[in-house]
C-alpha cells in the first residue's frame, strides 16, 4: 500500500480541491499508485450492481498530447464564451477575483493537459443515451470518478474535473481506440502536487442552500 496522508475523513472531502497550477508535470507517477486509486474507486456504487464502467489510463507521450491538443482546442473556445469562469460575478467584489483566478487557472490548464504525467478517463457501457433523465446512467460512474480523486489526493495527487474535452468526444474515442458503446464521463488530470497543503474553499452559506422538508 502506498503511503498515504493523514488527513482525517473531513478534511479528505473538504481539502480535494481542483489542482490546475499546483499539478507537477515533471515528476513522474507510478502506474501502481494510479491502478490503487482506481481499485479503491470500483468500490463505488453502480445501478443495479451492473459495474459497466471502465477505465482508461493515458500515460503514452503521444496519446496524452493528442488529448491534450483537443482540450486545448475546447478551452479555448469556452474562455470565448460569457459562461467562462473568469467572466462571473464579475461586479461581486469577494466573488469577482475568486472566478477570475479561477479562469487564469483554466487557461494554464488549457495549455499544459498534454504534460500532466496520467490522464484518467472513466467511462461507461452505454449503446444509447437515454432520453430525458440520465441521472440513473451517469449516477453509475460518476461516484466512482470522486472515489478516484479523493485517494488520489490521500496519496499527494492532484486532481481536476474537467468535461470540456467531451467537445470532441468522438476525436478523443478515435484517439484512444473507444468501440462505439463505450462513453466518456469526464477527463482527469493526475500528478504529484507541488505541495500537499490545500485548505476548504470559500462555499455559500449553508442556509443559503439548505432546504428542509419544502422550498
Amino acid at each position: 500500500m502506498t503511503y498515504t496522508l493523514d488527513l482525517n475523513p473531513d478534511e479528505l472531502l473538504t481539502t480535494t480541491r481542483t489542482v490546475r497550477k499546483r499539478l507537477d508535470l515533471d515528476k513522474p507517477v507510478p502506474l501502481e499508485v494510479v491502478r490503487e486509486c482506481v481499485e479503491i474507486a470500483l468500490q463505488a456504487p453502480s445501478g443495479s450492481n451492473r459495474q459497466t464502467w471502465h477505465w482508461l489510463v493515458i500515460t503514452d507521450a503521444e496519446k496524452r498530447a493528442a488529448v491534450g491538443e483537443y482540450y486545448r482546442l475546447a478551452v479555448e473556445k469556452y474562455l470565448a464564451g460569457t459562461g467562462a469562469a473568469g467572466k462571473l460575478f464579475a461586479d461581486d467584489p469577494v466573488r469577482g477575483p475568486v472566478q477570475r483566478r479561477i479562469g487564469d487557472s483554466v487557461a494554464y490548464l488549457g495549455e499544459r493537459m498534454g504534460q500532466v504525467p496520467v490522464l484518467v478517463i472513466p467511462c461507461l457501457e452505454a449503446r444509447t443515451l437515454p432520453a430525458g433523465n440520465q441521472a440513473g446512467l451517469w449516477g453509475s460512474i460518476l461516484p466512482s470518478a470522486w472515489s478516484y480523486m479523493l485517494a488520489a489526493r490521500a496519496r499527494g495527487l492532484g486532481t481536476a474535473w474537467t468535461t470540456l474535452h467531451l467537445n470532441y468526444e468522438q476525436e478523443v474515442a478515435d484517439v484512444l481506440g473507444l468501440p462505439e458503446e463505450v462513453r466518456q464521463s469526464v477527463l482527469i488530470p493526475t500528478a504529484y502536487t507541488i505541495g500537499t497543503d490545500f485548505k476548504p474553499a470559500p462555499r455559500q452559506p449553508l442556509d443559503d442552500v439548505l432546504h428542509v422538508n419544502a422550498w
